[in-house]
């Protein structure tokens, strides 16, 4: 099991980031200040959420789930990526309209851009782990074929969350400071709906990596095209018929192949075939927990 170290670093920073934004909003009337804040809430209750959801994930079989708790972590960062992301954008969204009506805030800049500083040091951390859990799976894919391939969306959803949050806090930044600047704090409200708006795009993109991955991904092709090559190596197999796969979760896939063997085995060799077969596979592909290999004939 991977290292969920980055996910409590990006539980802290979250919390620690909501409680500053709130403070300085308050102090100083800041729409897009506010939607940080509502940003950085949503972003610490998304991490309890899938910190919950792994844990429960690792919980061990029994009679009434036998084969798992895996797919735990799917449904929790399916919530995550649907609810919690587009819930936090369009109350940005409202916050950056509504001030439209009530464009002119009070008090000093100055603690905004503190606020925003140091938050942007703590999400830039947060960052960093959320990327090196992401680059341990990444290999040489570009980063986009590494966000859709992946298997595990925890690490994408905090990776993309940190990333929103420091786009946000640039145009939160810049929201503040060109109001103040041009004395028109229709930036503000201008910069609270962006953050908005970027919140919502990233929900679209993690629900429905979250979604596929809670209806079920295969193994790699060219994953699926070596384990054939090697079973087919056997000398008691003729040839893989059918192959199905399932990921239960980041660490754990199941495999089912219908295998056409030899005519002239017995039921022992065939036995102890699917026994070498199944070692060689999992030596290869730990993550592969369970392997039902079924003969049928030709």
């Amino acid at each position: 099991m991977k290292s969920r170290f980055f996910l409590y670093v990006s539980l802290g920073a979250d919390f620690l980031i909501s409680v500053s934004k709130f403070i300085c909003a308050a102090i100083t009337g800041s729409a897009s200040m506010t939607s940080e804040g509502i940003h950085s809430v949503i972003d610490t209750i998304s991490q309890v959420m899938l910190i919950w959801g792994d844990r429960s994930s690792r919980r061990k079989p029994d009679n009434s789930r036998p084969f798992g708790y895996g797919r735990e972590l799917y449904f929790w960062s399916f919530i995550v990526s649907l609810v919690m992301f587009v819930m936090g954008g369009c109350i940005s969204v409202y916050e950056g309209f509504s001030r439209f009506g009530k464009p002119n805030f009070e008090g000093n800049p100055t603690w905004n851009y503190v606020v925003l500083a140091i938050a942007f040091i703590f999400n830039s951390i947060s960052f960093v782990s959320a990327r090196r859990a992401f680059n341990e799976h990444r290999l040489s894919r570009s980063f986009w074929k590494a966000v859709i391939r992946t298997k595990d969306p925890s690490t994408i959803i905090v990776l993309l969350g940190d990333i929103a949050d420091l786009s946000g806090l640039v145009i939160a930044f810049l929201g503040i400071y060109l109001g103040r600047l041009y004395h028109n704090q229709y930036f503000d409200g201008i910069a609270s709906i962006i953050i908005g708006l970027i919140m919502i795009f990233i929900s679209g993109v993690l629900t429905r990596e979250s979604r596929s991955l809670l209806m079920g991904e295969s193994i790699a092709v060219e994953h699926l095209k070596v384990i054939i090559e090697m079973i087919e190596e056997d000398h008691c197999i003729k040839q893989v018929k059918q192959h199905f796969s399932i990921y239960r979760s980041p660490d754990d896939i199941l495999l089912l192949l219908t295998v056409v063997f030899r005519n002239d085995l017995t039921t022992q060799q065939i036995a102890e075939s699917i026994k070498a077969m199944t070692q060689n596979v999992q030596e290869k592909y730990p993550k592969i927990k369970q392997i039902f290999i079924e003969p049928v004939p030709k």
